[in-house]
């Protein structure tokens, strides 16, 4: 593994500088503290003579610059571009999509969207209501508005950055103007979005007043922040590994203890890490031998995942590939099924050709759900891993990331990503149901540990979801302890395989429908963790038919009734 930077040591500060710092800053807006970190790290870096840093000349016209965020890689993108505009004297707000008024677009002339997609092409949660309003048939025109989108997606799906897309369509056919060509975004996002960034500050610069400096100049002003990231991850040490499903499981399930002393990341129950993985020696061995392509030139390339560049390039060759690239359905299914080493079999071509080696993405990190509280586990994160190591199609396959969490490796380099759309309810008062299956039940450890080392009064209740209960029940020890000291109100499993007729969690719903619907009436909290495709829409259907059947009202109600949980932050998904 390659060398890391090694960790940052935090520096002592006076208590009354740092009193004076608060109260320089304690009236700025999320934007402007933003630019203020960048300028202070950049103080620190010495990159650029910062004293000549401009401010917004008066009169000039504001950017507004839009976010919509699953795992923050948009906010990052948008907390960038805004840091740099500030940075070169054009007035920028800062807006995440899941706060923000539809009808804001309606009253400004400038703006910028950097959106993700989640699940299925779905707008990332929270975010729903915004572009349900802009996307319906009572969205006005906007002739007045000037604006650019950056879409961010991941081509191994079929609905590659599908949000962004339609999103973008849609401001056209209501009459904006594009200031900057829409850019698509592979989960190598940054290159792309940092050419994206300067061609949208070209744009405001040529807006701004004419006193007002060129961005060039001041692109340097604003340098990284020193805190481990994406681009500066942290070497965390293994702590344990441990097995947690039985013998007889058909599948592997680990829990992974990293230590994160020294590192300055701070997470929240609700997070994920992201683990920068490393191809293991079985899945290359098996590539090479397939593609006739150097170990080397595999190390740091994704082979367990297929992205669309790829098979384009691949179906070139092949006619029967380019059907199924255009058959939507039969495309996410081939998707979901194949990796690097099927197609090389199924679809043979001279794979040392540079056409094939150029569309070879980039091995990039994975996330997982933080199965921990940090209070409860300082300078630790626990990782909920399902090993993927199955065969198909008579080969055998390898999750990268899954596989390297479960090697014999010392170190993981890791980063934190926040989700600020599955969070514990700030009343600690109110009951939470929490409905996960699978590695889906991991946040809920974390909320549960943070609710018991916190003291929180509310009732929380499980509804977890596997195939085999002797085999298969995560941290059941944890579960039942927390269930007898009274911690956890409700524990209700569904283990699908232990019957001859299946039985999942949305069944579990149902069967407790006037328990759920009391619960909600009462002020309840509901969270899903799992399988988007299928478990998450699942459970969506199970909880409007309860809801409808309780309530005595009808499918429109029943819609009604959740969408104003979700606007409330009272129904929340961290589904993948």
């Amino acid at each position: 593994m390659a060398a890391l930077p090694q960790e940052i040591q935090a520096p002592t500060v006076n208590a009354d500088d740092l009193q004076a710092l608060r109260q320089v800053v304690e009236k700025f807006d999320r934007s402007q503290l933003i630019w203020t970190s960048g300028y202070l790290a950049g103080l620190a870096g010495n990159t650029a003579p910062l004293a000549a840093v401009p401010s917004v000349a008066p009169g000039t016209e504001t950017w507004h610059v839009f976010y919509a965020t699953e795992t923050g890689n948009s906010r990052d993108v948008a907390e960038q571009l805004v840091q740099q505009a500030q940075a070169a004297g054009c007035a920028t707000e800062l807006h995440d999509l899941s706060n923000t008024r539809p009808k804001l677009l309606k009253s400004i002339g400038h703006a910028v969207f950097v959106l993700a997609t989640h699940g299925i092409g779905e707008a990332p949660e929270g975010s729903e209501a915004f572009f349900e309003f802009w996307l319906g048939d009572k969205a006005p025109g906007l002739k007045h508005l000037q604006y650019s989108v950056l879409a961010l997606g991941d081509s191994s799906y079929a609905d590659f950055c599908e949000m962004g897309r339609v999103f973008d369509a849609r401001l056209g056919a209501l009459g904006a103007t594009a200031i900057a060509e829409r850019v698509e975004c592979d989960l190598d996002f940054q290159p792309p979005a940092d050419r994206w960034i300067e061609s949208v500050l070209e744009c405001a610069q040529a807006d701004s007043k004419p006193s007002a400096p060129s961005p060039a100049a001041y692109l340097n002003a604003v340098s990284e922040s020193p805190l481990h990231n994406r681009r500066n991850p942290f070497a965390a040490e293994v702590a344990q590994q441990q097995i947690i499903t039985g013998r007889s499981s058909s599948k592997q399930v680990l829990h992974v203890e990293l230590d994160l002393e020294g590192s300055g990341l701070v997470y929240q129950p609700g997070d994920s890490l992201a683990v920068w993985p490393e191809n293991p020696p079985q899945i290359i061995e098996a590539v090479a031998a397939a593609t006739g392509l150097e170990a080397q030139v595999l190390a740091d390339k994704e082979i367990t995942a297929l992205s669309r560049p790829l098979l384009d390039a691949v179906a070139k060759q092949h006619a029967d590939l380019q059907e199924i690239l255009h058959d939507r359905e039969r495309f996410a299914a081939f998707l979901a099924t194949r990796q690097l080493l099927d197609v090389a079999y199924e679809y043979p071509v001279d794979w040392q050709q540079p056409e094939f080696t150029a569309a070879l993405r980039k091995l990039l990190p994975r996330s997982y759900s933080i199965a921990s509280s940090p209070d409860a586990n300082p300078d630790e994160a626990h990782l909920t891993v399902a090993l993927v190591d199955y065969e198909k199609f008579s080969r055998r396959h390898w999750g990268a990331a899954s596989n390297f969490l479960a090697s014999e490796t010392e170190q993981v380099p890791v980063f934190v990503e926040s989700n600020d759309n599955f969070r514990l309810p700030e009343d600690t008062d109110a009951p939470i149901i929490m409905i996960g299956a699978g590695t889906g039940v991991a946040p809920y450890r974390a909320f549960i540990e943070q609710r018991r080392e916190h003291g929180h009064t509310g009732d929380n209740w499980l509804v977890f979801g596997e195939r085999n209960f002797a085999s298969d029940f995560l941290y059941q020890l944890e579960w039942l302890r927390y269930r007898k000291a009274g911690i956890l109100t409700r524990l209700d499993v569904a283990f699908s395989r232990d019957q001859v007729e299946k039985v999942y969690v949305q069944d579990r719903l149902l069967e407790n429908a006037q328990q759920i619907y009391t619960w909600l009436e009462r002020g309840a909290h509901v969270y899903v963790c799992g399988d988007a495709t299928r478990m998450a829409g699942d459970v969506h259907a199970a909880l409007l038919k309860l809801i409808q059947q309780q309530s005595g009202g009808n499918e429109e109600s029943a819609a009604e009734y959740l969408l104003a949980l979700k606007q409330a932050r009272r129904y929340q998904r961290d589904v993948y």
